[in-house]
């Protein structure tokens, strides 16, 4: 059975060979070690490997690991946020990548406000248009972006996140991985914002998200292995 970081050194050799193909530099990529299900002496081994941060689904999951994690790399909440758990999701989180709508950023900025801290978030953008999913259309992204920038002074608008539908085949990611990269590059210039990162890409196809830009994956399988049991 191979370590996670042995896993995580193959990882790393198959972004390098991603981005070489589209002429990109690796060290432009990072990954967010997603870790639900996984026990928290597996998260410790992913930070002791040397990921660039660790990734959770569910609030409550976080709270009870990052506890017994040395508190060396950063959390991302990468599962969807309800309004109820935000102010326990900040005092785990140091970026939420799932802000999808206008009242959870108006939640998060009462709560940061009160607290005078400032928060990097992405805006969760439903590419695949999957209405079992959350994420903004792409349509009403903009308007969500606006609304962050006019009304929410302490979350820093830093990257999108998308999920694809799942396809057995990664090549067929390929157009939901571009459509985001588009729309990045649309709302920098139309907002004046910096550039933002790009959260895309997981175990099955990260090599073709890597390939259309990705500056950010999220990895679990690849890494720790199948997931546990649901504590």
């Amino acid at each position: 059975m191979t370590t996670v970081a042995e896993n995580l050194a193959a990882v790393r050799s198959r972004i390098a060979a991603a981005c070489a193909g589209a002429g990109r530099d690796p060290r432009e990529v990072r990954i967010v070690a997603v870790t639900k299900t996984h026990p928290a002496e597996v998260v410790a081994a992913a930070v002791a490997a040397g990921v660039d941060a660790i990734g959770e689904n569910r609030v409550q999951e976080a709270a009870a690991k990052r506890p017994q994690v040395p508190a060396t790399t950063p959390w991302h909440l990468v599962g969807p946020l309800q309004r109820n758990k935000a102010k326990l999701a900040l005092e785990l989180f140091d970026l939420i990548e799932t802000v999808d709508r206008p009242e959870l950023a108006d939640r998060l900025e009462t709560l940061l406000a009160a607290a005078d801290r400032l928060l990097p978030v992405y805006i969760e953008v439903n590419v695949g248009g999957e209405t079992q999913k959350s994420g903004v259309t792409p349509a009403h992204a903009a308007s969500l972006v606006d609304h962050v920038l006019a009304h929410c002074p302490h979350l820093r608008l830093s990257g999108l996140m998308t999920v694809p539908p799942y396809d057995p085949d990664p090549r067929r990611s390929r157009p939901c991985f571009a459509a985001l990269r588009t729309l990045a590059v649309d709302l920098t210039t139309r907002s004046a914002v910096p550039a933002l990162e790009l959260s895309m890409g997981m175990s099955e196809d990260f090599e073709v998200a890597v390939e259309e830009g990705a500056t950010w994956v999220r990895l679990g399988r690849v890494l720790l292995g199948e997931r546990r049991s649901t504590p």
